[in-house]
């Protein structure tokens, strides 16, 4: 079912290296004055990856993501491209197409240098699905592997697969590690408290991995995680109590509007507990305080396998 596609012309046939993630920036200029400037200093990609100490030669991206991410991703990268290093056609985009998006003439595809199709329908039959995005990573031998938000990018098992390829191929963001410990709701919110990061009360606020963070640890034990949830009525009922009213009821594995239920008084609270657990099958359950009139700040905070750390206040 898959097929190559647009597979010419658009690759230099230099070849060239790009250094491993980092988020190292020069000071800021204007585009004028970085092109300029780069162009005088940088004589190929292998140049800057050697003076800034880059630990990966990284030339070809697999782009496992479609729509305004892909666009994104593409144009965001070519932007560095010219203007910090001046060195055009060191980086080659292979992205991922389905038929309804090749249909469509999709803004991404155009912005490709190879496209891959893949079957159409539901995103677990490409864009999520993620022995398809290794075996075309693997097939196309790129350096590197961007999945961008939604659809593979939160699965541990992308990470874990493409480490385990021939090529040891690189997943450009967070090790799998990390999304184990930070994509489930009761063990991220006690790695959370646990560092000191203010938390709403909940039926998990006396669970802590203080010690354990500070050797680097952040495995939590399954009897510590399990102290956190509540898997009867009795136990809810009980950290109810502890927690207090109005409050909610909620599905580790939960998400999209499932998993979750508002109690308003304690008589409630077996039965939303009883429709989690049949909504969300074999997920751990916990209670949290029902916090009305919250307002949703988000911040992105992005670090490097180098130690660089930097916040944005946006996407």
């Amino acid at each position: 079912g898959l097929r190559g596609t647009n597979e010419e012309g658009l690759t230099s046939g230099t070849r060239v290296f790009a250094m491993g993630p980092s988020l190292v920036r020069s000071n800021s200029v204007s585009t004028l004055e970085s092109l300029e400037e780069n162009a005088r200093t940088w004589s190929s990609l292998e140049q800057y990856c050697e003076a800034h100490g880059g630990s990966r030669p990284i030339s070809r991206i697999l782009i496992a993501n479609n729509g305004i991410a892909a666009v994104k991703c593409i144009r965001s990268m070519r932007k560095w491209e010219y203007a910090e290093l001046g060195v055009e056609g060191a980086l080659t985009f292979v992205c991922m197409a389905t038929p309804e998006d090749l249909k469509a003439n999709a803004e991404f595809i155009l912005l490709a240098d190879e496209v891959v199709e893949v079957p159409g329908g539901a995103n677990n039959n490409n864009y999520a699905n993620v022995d398809l995005i290794v075996d075309i990573a693997t097939r196309k031998e790129v350096d590197a592997v961007w999945a961008g938000w939604g659809h593979a990018s939160e699965n541990p098992s992308l990470p874990t697969k493409l480490a385990k390829t021939r090529q040891k191929i690189v997943f450009l963001g967070p090790a799998a590690k990390a999304m184990y410990a930070l994509g489930d709701k009761v063990g991220s919110s006690i790695i959370a408290q646990s560092a000191g990061v203010p938390c709403i009360k909940w039926s998990g606020s006396h669970v802590s991995i203080t010690e354990m963070l500070d050797k680097g640890v952040v495995d939590i034990p399954p009897e510590t995680y399990q102290q956190a949830c509540v898997s009867t009525a009795e136990e809810a009922l009980a950290a109810g109590d502890t927690v207090g009213y109005p409050l909610m009821v909620k599905a580790s594995e939960g998400g999209g509007g499932k998993g979750i239920r508002f109690v308003a008084k304690r008589e409630d609270l077996p039965d939303a507990l009883m429709q989690v657990q049949a909504e969300v099958v074999g997920s751990p359950v916990f209670l949290m305080l029902m916090f009305a009139g919250g307002r949703h700040l988000e911040v992105q905070v992005l670090a490097d396998q180098h130690g660089h750390v930097c916040t944005l206040n946006g996407r």
